[in-house]
């Protein structure tokens, strides 16, 4: 009653400012896996893997955020089903769906470090990988999808969040695969 009570377009706002929390967490979130990735801050001194988990850990509460509170926003009418499941919704089907299977591949990616010791090291780095797909994935959704979308404001914002991610992403692309480490060549 009392979230009714503040408005009607509650549920929806809070929506949209968790998908926009999420783009940009997981924009951080991507760019330091990267600089990681890169051994760019080892070689300075840096440590950033409490950083990189905390962007991670903060992007998946806000994926949870956007979807849970969709369900409470009266004009799209969502159920669990279309916020959970791909392709269930009939709200903009494609980037609805788009949007979902990036924000389950980012939470199962993002949580499968937990699991690292049991996939295997190499296997976990080899899956872990993909979050760049799933992080594009989501960069899709919101152009496609969001309400803002077109808006100069929001385009700015994901121009200056995106692009050193970006940028960092090709040069590890381009740059082709590195040499395995030490450790794992021993393994």
């Amino acid at each position: 009653m009392i979230a009714t009570s503040v408005g009607p377009h509650l549920f929806w706002i809070t929506s949209r400012a968790a998908g926009t929390a999420a783009l940009l967490l997981s924009s951080a979130a991507v760019c330091v896996g990267l600089v990681m990735g890169g051994r760019y801050a080892r070689r300075r001194g840096f440590d950033l893997r409490v950083t990189h988990e905390a962007l991670s850990l903060a992007t998946m509460a806000a994926i949870a955020v956007h979807a849970v509170s969709l369900l409470g926003d009266r004009f799209v009418h969502l159920s669990l089903l279309d916020v959970t499941l791909p392709f269930a919704s009939g709200y903009k089907t494609f980037w609805t769906s788009t949007g979902i299977v990036a924000g389950w591949a980012l939470i199962l990616l993002g949580l499968s470090y937990y699991v690292r010791s049991r996939i295997g090291p190499r296997r976990w780095r080899t899956m872990h990988r993909f979050t760049a797909l799933a992080w594009i994935l989501g960069l899709v959704h919101a152009l496609g999808e969001g309400t803002d979308a077109g808006t100069r404001w929001f385009l700015l914002m994901i121009a200056i969040a995106v692009l050193p991610t970006l940028v960092l992403l090709a040069v590890r692309t381009l740059a082709g695969p590195r040499p395995p480490r030490a450790r794992e060549r021993a393994a």
